[in-house]
C-alpha cells in the first residue's frame, strides 16, 4: 500500500506521468494547483507545449477552507473515484472520466475539461447554454435511475448501499443543510444586516419541523446512488455538452436531494442575478432560470419514467401508476431540498459567489434576504407543488 503524503506540484506530473494514460508520458512537464473548493488539492498537468492535458486531484485529511482543526477522512477521495466511475457506467456524455484512483494516497486522474467552463461563472457573466439543464436532467435520471431498486436486483442495491457507507461527509450535510441555519453555531456567516431575516429562522416553529422531516429523508430513504453535492459549482459546461465533477459526497439517499439541489442552485443565481446584472439583464436572466429549472425537471422525469417503463424487473414497482406517484413524492422532496440548499447558501458555512461576489452591499443583503425567504416558502408549501409550473409559480409569488 502507498503512504499518504501530501502531494507538491511535482509529486502530481509524476503521478500523472505514471497513470494518466499518455502515449509520451515525458511530454507530461508542469502542474498548477488550481483547488479554490472546501475540501481538496487540485492540479492542472501540462505538457512541454504548456497545454494542459489530464487533472490529479487529492484529498486532504481536513476541511481545505477551515484548516487542521476540522479532521476530515480520506476515504472520501475512493468514495467520490467510485462514484463517478458508477456515474460515468451509466451516463458517461455527462460524467467525468476516472482514468486512475489510489484509495491509499487519495488522489484520481482525470480527463482535462479545460476546454469547458464552470457552470456557475457562466450562469453569473450572463452566458447562457441552451442544452444545460436538459442534459444536466439527463445526468439525474440516468444515474439515478440505474442504481435504484427501479433497476437493480435487491441484493444488488444492499450492496451498493454498503459500499457507498459516507458516514463523516454525510454528517457535513446534515449538519450544514438542516441543523447550523436554524440555531446559532459558530461555523453560521451572514452580515448583521441580515440578522432579522436568520433569528426568524431559529423561532420559525413549522419551519424547523418541516425541515426535521427533510433531514430524516436525507438520513432513512436509500434510493439511489446520488452525487451529493451537485451544485452548478460542480458542474462544467460548453457548447452542447454537460459534463458532472466533484462526487466526494456520494451515498445511497434520496433521488430528490440530487434534484433539489440542483435547483436550488439555479434559484440563488435567480436570486443574486439583480445584484451581477443590470435591471433588463437580470429580469431576462430569471426568467430563464425558471425555464432552466423546468427542462431540467422534465427532461429528468420524462427519462426516468421512460427508463422505469423498460428496464423495471420489479413486479410491484413496474405496477401502472406507481412510477408516476413515485415521481411525484421525487418532486415532493426536490422542493424542500431546494429550500434548504437555498438557506443554508445564505447562512450557514458555505456560500455561493452568485450572491457573494456583488458589490452594492444593500443589495447584496437584499439578495440574501430574498434567498432566505424563498428557501422557507418553498421548504413549507413543498409538499403542495404537484409540478414544475407550480414551483414557478410559487417562486415567483415570493420574488
Amino acid at each position: 500500500m502507498s503512504q499518504y503524503r501530501t502531494f507538491t506540484a511535482a509529486d502530481a506530473v509524476a503521478y500523472a506521468q505514471q497513470f494518466g494514460g499518455m502515449d509520451s508520458p515525458d511530454e507530461l512537464v508542469d502542474a498548477q494547483e488550481i483547488g479554490d473548493g472546501n475540501l481538496n488539492l487540485v492540479f492542472k498537468i501540462f505538457d512541454i507545449h504548456h497545454r494542459s492535458r489530464v487533472i490529479v486531484k487529492q484529498a486532504l485529511p481536513y476541511v481545505r477552507c477551515v484548516g487542521e482543526s476540522w479532521p476530515l477522512t480520506l476515504d472520501r477521495a475512493r468514495l467520490e473515484a467510485q462514484t463517478l466511475v458508477e456515474h460515468y457506467r451509466h451516463c458517461p456524455q455527462h460524467t467525468v472520466q476516472v482514468l486512475h484512483y489510489d484509495p491509499a494516497l487519495a488522489v484520481m486522474v482525470m480527463e482535462d475539461l479545460s476546454d469547458h467552463r464552470i457552470w456557475r461563472g457562466e450562469l453569473i457573466k450572463g452566458a447562457y447554454y441552451p442544452q444545460a439543464a436538459t442534459q444536466l436532467g439527463e445526468y439525474l435520471a440516468q444515474t439515478l435511475f440505474h442504481t435504484s431498486d427501479f433497476h437493480l436486483h435487491p441484493h444488488n442495491k444492499k450492496a451498493l448501499v454498503a459500499q457507498f457507507i459516507n458516514p463523516e461527509m454525510c454528517e457535513i450535510t446534515e449538519d450544514l443543510f438542516f441543523n447550523d441555519p436554524y440555531q446559532i453555531h459558530e461555523r453560521n456567516s451572514y452580515p448583521a444586516a441580515i440578522e432579522a431575516s436568520v433569528a426568524a429562522l431559529r423561532d420559525d416553529s413549522a419551519l424547523k419541523v418541516a425541515v426535521a422531516s427533510l433531514k430524516h429523508r436525507f438520513f432513512s430513504h436509500a434510493e439511489a446512488l446520488l452525487h451529493g453535492d451537485i451544485h452548478s459549482g460542480s458542474i462544467f459546461v460548453a457548447d452542447g455538452s454537460l459534463k458532472a465533477i466533484d462526487a466526494e459526497f456520494g451515498y445511497v439517499g434520496p433521488i430528490g436531494f440530487d434534484v433539489g439541489t440542483a435547483i436550488g442552485n439555479l434559484l440563488l443565481n435567480y436570486c443574486g442575478a439583480p445584484g451581477q446584472l443590470g435591471i433588463r439583464d437580470a429580469a431576462a436572466a430569471r426568467e430563464q432560470r425558471l425555464t432552466d429549472i423546468r427542462e431540467l425537471w422534465q427532461a429528468f422525469a420524462t427519462r426516468f419514467a421512460r427508463l422505469a417503463a423498460t428496464e423495471t424487473h420489479d413486479a410491484a414497482l413496474a405496477a401502472p401508476g406507481y412510477v408516476e406517484a413515485f415521481l411525484k413524492k421525487v418532486l415532493t422532496d426536490a422542493v424542500g431540498f431546494a429550500g434548504s440548499e437555498l438557506i443554508r447558501r445564505s447562512v450557514g458555512l458555505s456560500h455561493v459567489v452568485d450572491i457573494d461576489t456583488i458589490a452594492d452591499e444593500e443589495m447584496k443583503h437584499a439578495c440574501l434576504r430574498h434567498a432566505i425567504e424563498l428557501g422557507k416558502a418553498l421548504i413549507l408549501v413543498a409538499g403542495q407543488v404537484d409540478n414544475a409550473d407550480e414551483l414557478l409559480i410559487r417562486v415567483r409569488q415570493y420574488s
